[in-house]
């Protein structure tokens, strides 16, 4: 008796048998296929969140910030360390300037040369106190400005981490959502897996590997749903005369065909 023919004897390793299957298992192929693009999307929904690109571009600008930060941070304790050597430099002059007033004004000095020196000495102090009052000034500036700059600074920073925590959250929120969706779809597939026969499933897992996530389509109308070519007439001939058990692949990708009362037969 002559077996119903089913896929090409060359798709087939010499020697290697036809894959026969019952046909509510082959529907449940269809199924399970289902399942595995949907987990396919939720993995990729899970990549492709906007808030990936939004906090990489936040803790982007939260670095720079905090360079800046560092920077103005660190001229404001210079500079600070500037006013205090400035100032004790006046200071200095200052009480050099207040002995020799004393001097001046105790009558303690009569030589009128020695005078003279004195009163140039002092007018020379007042002149040297006067210029570093000004550098102090300068410095004072320079100072408040880093201060200013530093407290703006910290104010971004803080807004920027505040919205990394925002977009952080909705992430986690999606995250929780996108992963309750995926185990409540892993585990139907484990039950929906658990009564096709292994072999069945082996090269189902084979085809999906290979094809880009789809091991098994529908004959619709006589097009096959995974690479949306119609098939030829003789094809059809030899699928339409296979039999029901016999699981029958695409003659253009290779994927496993599952026929329905859609298919056209």
């Amino acid at each position: 008796m002559d077996r119903p023919r089913g896929v090409r004897h060359h798709h087939r390793k010499p020697g290697s048998p036809q894959l026969n299957a019952a046909p509510a298992d082959q529907i449940r192929l269809l199924d399970l296929q289902d399942l595995d693009v949907r987990l396919q999307q939720i993995a990729h929904k899970r990549r492709s969140l906007p808030e990936h690109a939004e906090i990489e571009a936040l803790t982007k600008d939260l670095t720079q910030l905090r360079d800046l930060l560092v920077a103005a941070q660190t001229e404001e304790s210079d500079t600070a360390r500037e006013q205090i050597k400035a100032e004790q430099d006046v200071d200095q002059v200052r009480q050099r300037a207040s002995r020799d007033q004393q001097r001046l004004d105790s009558g303690a000095v009569t030589s009128p040369k020695d005078l003279e020196n004195l009163q140039r000495e002092i007018a020379s102090l007042a002149k040297r106190q006067g210029d570093l009052e000004d550098v102090v000034l300068e410095i004072m500036e320079r100072r408040e400005s880093a201060q200013e700059r530093a407290a703006e600074l910290t104010e971004r920073v803080a807004s920027v981490e505040s919205k990394i925590d925002d977009a952080t959250a909705r992430r986690d929120a999606a995250f929780e959502t996108l992963d309750g969706e995926a185990a409540t779809a892993t585990k139907e597939r484990e039950v929906l897996a658990g009564v096709i026969p292994a072999d069945l499933i082996k090269l189902y897992d084979k085809l999906r590997a290979q094809q880009g996530g789809v091991g098994a389509a529908k004959l619709y109308q006589r097009t096959c749903q995974g690479c949306r070519q119609e098939l030829a007439i003789t094809d059809i001939n030899e699928i339409r005369s296979a039999a029901p058990d016999t699981v029958v692949r695409c003659e253009n990708c290779r994927r496993i065909l599952v026929r329905t009362s859609e298919s056209g037969l």
